[in-house]
């Protein structure tokens, strides 16, 4: 044990008032009990404040995403050998909890996760969620055998990485009800409790519905149903569903035999509860229910108890433990209790029956079993998944691969062209237009075109080329690039990238496009621009307009193209061989955006001219960039916006722009069809997962719905304008991946191909 000196906690915590807070404060004075330092991290819901013990060390307000960055932070300084985390999808903010991911994927110790809920079937989102979580944990603990079977089975979790510990419970002498009936005022009488945060899904009713039988066979009889109202109920309707259980048993005129105590109560006076109470009562309405921590305590202090069949009772009263009954049943939940109050020797029986088996139960047990978890595993790294040849990687999130949606796409474009900025989802019509976004448009109307997808409305397309057309400056021999909302150029020539990148949308133009007529216009003034090239500095220009050479000699014979396709191809093995060094395979002194275009140049080259000096430069330097954009838990993580420029050191982690992850599932692509490895196959999957949440915050940048796609990733949100380049990147990725999918005419891809299904 001396492995393991300190445990954080993280979860709800006392004096908030529910059930998680009780358990995860139960579970850190245990494990401090047995001599380990623990702090807790405190999930604290929005609109409220507690006052918390100094046993709480950082708190999370649940809507903030800061708070749960902030958090990991605390963690990974505070020395701690292990987190222990309390997981129920409510607690914690974003979709279906999903800001919780944004601390637990930073964390650099091994995360024990407590799943207080384990749901048969999931939505998409708690689906994503739960996939995420189970990645990044090394032990998910489940408290009944059915949650291991769900986690096996829905979940796909392998079997090595679930425990099962019970839920613990105060370790209390066996005793008789009578004295903590006389301190409580209900002397005399026989008591059926039910106690917990008042709810309509706790099946209260069935109960009081069952009081008149059981009065008849035990008058004394009295119901103490104690707890205060859920507070999501109470912020929604109020006391309407106490009030109405009120009435309903002023109706059956049940008198003082139905007490309602509204209160949250702390731990000694529930346990002085419990040990008055003859028969506990948890007469839930649904199967699903897969914890109590009310139905653990009262069982382990030996109390005879009645229960409907969901998944922690059916397995904790089988065998004569408890009693079963169905599920809102009033007459079988009558008979159960009434038999108990009159059989005073079966009911002891139950009673001695269930707290011996308690005695495994006892939070000193349940400590015991944690920290031989966290001792297993202390040692054990979440490494990042191995790329190793013939290995194909699925999404984590095991959804499909999305439908191809235009929506958002139509709305950014107009009768001039694609508008480049966006406000959220709202086309900003200030900053215009620019040749870059509408050359990218190009180029996904053409690879529509190629893959067999959805064709965009023709008037469409020739809008884009349109805007290409004019943006064409014959005076200068170059293509200008930012257009006013007015429809005025703002220069008369623009960067030597967009320039290579027009060429690149031209290129493709005249092999893809639908239109004959385009094609040859596409031909023609690819064929006039590209000698403005020659004198270009920009090893992303040569890198671009080798893409359209790419495309534009496959369908057109063009001794000048082919030979400035092999100058640019040596231009780009001539700056490599300059900068690199064993620890920097790279064309330039410093890393700044799309950059995996220029090995995907290098491979798509060399393949074209049989030039394996090409291909196996480009491999050696996409090797190389994959290796450096990608983080310690195995995600794609794309160079950063603020490191730029900075020579040669490891890249900024933010901001993470599609871009990057566009260029990276493209040049992975070329890469398998120029060696026929599928580790490449790997790598696009994985920087395809960067944009439906497979991230540093474990949050989609996109809604597959409409095709939107957010402008990037900052250290504790997401960039929520959309703007043209960032769905055009979105789009194009997915593009490759759907082609990726279908693709089976290498012979040397089939078998890697076949296991990535749409």
């Amino acid at each position: 044990m001396a492995a393991i000196k300190r445990i954080a906690f993280v979860g709800n915590s006392l004096p908030r008032r529910c059930g998680i807070a009780t358990f995860t404060t139960d579970i850190q004075q245990a494990v401090a009990a047995a001599g380990l330092d623990t702090s807790i991290v405190a999930m604290t819901n929005h609109g409220h404040s507690y006052d918390y013990p100094a046993i709480v060390g950082c708190e999370i307000c649940d809507d903030q995403l800061e708070d749960y960055v902030n958090a990991a932070h605390f963690l990974n300084a505070g020395g701690f050998d292990a987190v222990s985390l309390q997981h129920e999808f409510g607690i914690f903010g974003g979709d279906a909890g999903s800001h919780i991911l944004a601390t637990v994927s930073r964390l650099k110790m091994p995360v024990v996760t407590t799943l207080h809920t384990v749901l048969a079937a999931p939505t998409s989102a708690q689906r994503r969620v739960m996939d995420r979580l189970t990645h990044f944990s090394s032990k998910l603990v489940v408290m009944a055998e059915r949650g291991r079977e769900l986690l096996a089975s829905t979940y796909q979790v392998p079997v090595e990485k679930i425990a099962l510990i019970p839920h613990g419970i105060p370790d209390m002498p066996f005793a008789e009800p009578d004295a903590a009936k006389a301190r409580l005022g209900y002397a005399n009488r026989s008591v059926i409790l039910t106690f917990g945060l008042l709810s309509p899904n706790k099946g209260i009713e069935v109960v009081i519905d069952a009081m008149a039988d059981i009065l008849r066979r035990c008058p004394d009889a009295v119901y103490v149903v104690l707890g205060a109202t859920h507070p999501n109920l109470v912020r929604h309707e109020g006391e309407a569903y106490r009030v109405s259980l009120q009435a309903r048993a002023r109706a059956l005129g049940l008198g003082d035999s139905v007490v309602f105590l509204d209160q949250f109560v702390d731990r000694p006076l529930l346990l002085d509860f419990i040990s008055m109470c003859d028969v506990y009562v948890t007469p839930y309405l649904g199967a699903a229910q897969m914890t109590s921590g009310t139905l653990a305590y009262s069982f382990g202090m030996g109390k005879a108890v009645v229960s409907t069949p969901y998944c922690h009772a059916a397995e904790l009263l089988a065998d004569g433990r408890g009693i079963l009954v169905p599920f809102a049943d009033s007459a079988a939940m009558a008979d159960a209790i009434a038999g108990l109050l009159v059989d005073g020797g079966r009911r002891l029986a139950m009673r001695e029956r269930a707290y011996h088996c308690g005695r495994a139960m006892t939070w000193q047990q349940t400590a015991a079993h944690y920290i031989d978890l966290f001792e297993e595993c202390q040692t054990a790294k979440r490494a990042p998944p191995a790329a190793n040849p013939g290995q194909v990687v699925r999404l984590h999130t095991k959804l499909p691969v999305p439908d191809l949606r235009t929506d958002y796409f139509l709305t950014m474009c107009d009768h001039t062209g694609m508008l480049q900025h966006a406000i959220h989802s709202i086309p900003d019509r200030t900053h215009g237009y620019c040749i870059d976004d509408n050359a990218r448009a190009l180029l996904l109307a053409c690879a529509l075109n190629a893959t067999g997808e959805a064709p965009l409305p023709d008037h469409l397309v020739a809008i884009f080329a349109s805007f290409i057309q004019h943006a064409w400056n014959p005076d200068t021999r170059r293509f200008r690039n930012f257009m006013s909302y007015d429809r005025r150029w703002l220069e008369d020539s623009g960067s030597e990238d967009s320039h290579g990148r027009t060429l690149w949308a031209l290129g493709e133009c005249a092999r893809n496009d639908a239109n004959p007529s385009r094609r040859i216009w596409a031909a023609v003034l690819f064929a006039d621009a590209l000698p403005s090239v020659r004198s270009f500095t920009s090893p992303r220009a040569w890198a671009f307009t080798l893409l359209g050479l790419d495309a534009y000699c496959a369908a057109n014979r063009d001794p000048f193209a082919n030979k400035l396709r092999r100058e640019l191809g040596n231009r780009l093995m001539t700056v490599l061989a300059a900068v690199e060094t064993p620890s920097w395979v790279w064309f330039e002194e410093r890393l700044t955006y799309d950059n995996a275009r220029l090995p995907q140049a290098l491979i798509a080259t060399g393949t074209a001219l049989s030039d394996q000096g090409f291909v196996a430069a480009g491999l050696r330097s996409l090797a190389w960039i994959a290796a450096v954009q990608k983080s310690p838990a195995g995600q794609f993580r794309p160079v950063g916006t603020a490191g730029f420029g900075t020579h040669r050191s490891s890249p900024a982690v933010f901001d993470q722009q599609p871009l990057e992850a566009t260029a990276m599932i493209a040049a992975c692509y070329a890469a398998a069809r120029a060696n026929g490895a599928s580790q490449w196959l790997t790598e696009a999957r994985l920087a395809f997962s960067w944009f439906l949440g497979e991230n540093d915050l474990s949050l989609p940048l996109v809604d597959i719905d409409t095709g939107s796609c957010r402008d990037g990733l900052h250290a504790d949100r997401r960039n929520e304008n959309r703007g043209a380049e960032s769905v055009l990147s979105y789009l194009l990725a997915l593009v490759d991946i759907r082609l990726s999918v279908r693709e089976n005419s290498a012979q040397s891809l089939k078998p890697a191909l076949r296991a990535l299904t749409v």
